[in-house]
């Protein structure tokens, strides 16, 4: 009996680490909620606050503090979709706004005829620096 428990112990405890890790990778860093809004098409070939140009067609967002390239999972709290979208911004600028998200974006969680939506974010992404400040990243917003 003893040396069935000694071999089994091994076995037993890798289990439970393979399946943290799994659900680590997965679950990220929950950064709270608030209203998301989104770019409209019209600011499509401008400069983002990153230096690269926007697309309305990618999933991408704007935010006010995350490092450039970090990936946030938002969620539409009325409908429960979600989207992946990719920080190349700085932004919403309006007030009680917390994310704005492309076109593209905006179209998967069912928010892009309401132009609005309350969402939840989760950051997916190892690297969870904050920017100093959106004066750090050299522009604020869409620029020409």
């Amino acid at each position: 009996m003893r040396r069935f428990t000694v071999m089994a112990l091994p076995l037993l405890l890798a289990i439970p680490v393979a399946a943290q890790e799994q659900i680590a990778g997965d679950d990220g860093t929950e950064m709270g909620s608030g209203v998301a809004s989104y770019y409209g098409n019209e600011l499509a070939g401008n400069r983002t606050a990153s230096g690269e140009r926007f697309d309305p067609d990618e999933f991408t967002a704007a935010h006010r503090t995350l490092a450039f390239g970090s990936r946030v999972r938002v969620t539409n709290m009325t409908n429960g979709k979600s989207v992946v979208v990719r920080i190349n911004d700085r932004g919403p600028f309006s007030r009680g706004r917390v994310i704005d998200v492309s076109s593209a974006a905006a179209r998967e969680i069912g928010m892009h005829r309401s132009g609005t939506a309350k969402v939840s974010m989760t950051l997916l992404d190892a690297d969870t620096k904050l920017a100093e400040s959106s004066r750090a990243a050299g522009s604020v917003g869409i620029a020409d």
